[in-house]
């Protein structure tokens, strides 16, 4: 099952793509979210390899996930895999340069089953794709305001 949605946004590319890699503000995030977090794995001379022990509740239950960084392709796309229990799933992050101060933002969050289990999982959560549907592009928009939010912050001159 897939969701897309793009945003654009009134921020230069590599402003966003930096924001995007800021793993220590996502981590402080998800723990102020009640989800436990332990980085698995350092990256070497690039971030790729990253990789993070989660556990947070999804879908009302919780649910131990564990996500790779598999490419940092500065200022174009960050790809994660995220593997939870019978469930495999990539998201993707692609940026493009609108103009010098625009960037539109692609996230696409692909989920396979591997499981049976995992099968009737999605089969069902089919049966509510369009509220899901909804749900991710409200929360990627919400993302998207907070992104140019905090641009705008950061580029307002002292006085």
């Amino acid at each position: 099952m897939k969701f897309s949605t793009k945003e654009d946004l009134e921020v230069p590319i590599w402003d966003v793509f930096d924001s995007l890699s800021d793993f220590d503000g996502f981590e402080k995030a998800a723990l102020r979210r009640g989800a436990e977090i332990t980085r698995v794995s350092e990256g070497g001379n690039t971030p790729v390899g990253l990789s993070w022990q989660v556990r947070a509740q999804l879908r009302g239950k919780m649910r131990d996930l564990v996500v790779t960084l598999s490419e940092h392709d500065g200022p174009n796309q960050i790809l994660y895999d995220v593997t939870s229990g019978g469930v495999k799933a990539q998201f993707l992050i692609e940026l493009v340069a609108l103009s010098r101060k625009r960037t539109r933002m692609r996230m696409e969050l692909d989920v396979r089953p591997k499981t049976l289990p995992a099968r009737l999982l999605m089969q069902s959560a089919k049966l509510a794709r369009n509220t899901l549907n909804k749900r991710y592009k409200t929360r990627i928009a919400h993302f998207a305001e907070d992104l140019e939010d905090r641009h705008k912050r950061a580029m307002k001159p002292s006085i």
